[in-house]
């Protein structure tokens, strides 16, 4: 089933769901970017971070994904093309304000005004490594429509775990 406007969408954060980072024991798994820029051609080290298998299986959820990230546009260009996914839109943050102060002082991350205001009444998917339940509070009261917010574990980036979980709550929002 799908609410207005189509698909639900599905708000992507890279720092932490796509790249991890952190303390892990063992490490992190490193994944060359083959044709893509990596830490030995002087680009981001992190990048070969990006597990490519993921992609298919983004692409594979019944959803429209969206960047919401500080890498912006940047995302389009150096993480779209190492997972294998076409071009996608993405949030461009307001200017910080009075608003968001308030906002984090109460606890209230600085992307959940603005992901609600972009979903403009769609079910949406918001995965991310910095959602709280203040945030999850907010969302149930200020926007009508089905809405997910997945933290993920930075050092562990988006699981099998959680992919299951948001294919069936994409399938069924």
């Amino acid at each position: 089933m799908t609410g207005p406007g189509g698909l639900p969408l599905l708000f992507l954060d890279v720092d932490g769901p796509l790249i991890p980072f952190g303390p892990r024991a063992g490490g992190h798994p490193v994944h060359p970017g083959g044709r893509h820029p990596s830490a030995a051609a002087g680009g981001n080290p992190l990048l070969d971070r990006i597990d490519p298998a993921l992609g298919p299986r983004l692409a594979a959820l019944a959803c429209e994904p969206v960047w919401a990230t500080t890498w912006g546009e940047e995302a389009n260009a150096v993480v779209a093309p190492r997972l294998g996914l076409p071009h996608l839109p993405v949030v461009a943050w307001p200017a910080p304000s009075e608003q968001e102060e308030r906002d984090a002082r109460a606890g209230l991350h600085w992307k959940t005004r603005t992901l609600a205001g972009w979903a403009a009444g769609r079910a949406f998917a918001w995965v991310d490594d910095e959602i709280t339940e203040r945030d999850r509070r907010w969302v149930a009261a200020h926007h009508a429509a089905p809405a997910l917010l997945h933290p993920v574990d930075p050092s562990l980036g988006l699981t099998d775990a959680g992919l299951r979980l948001l294919d069936v709550w994409l399938r069924t929002a």
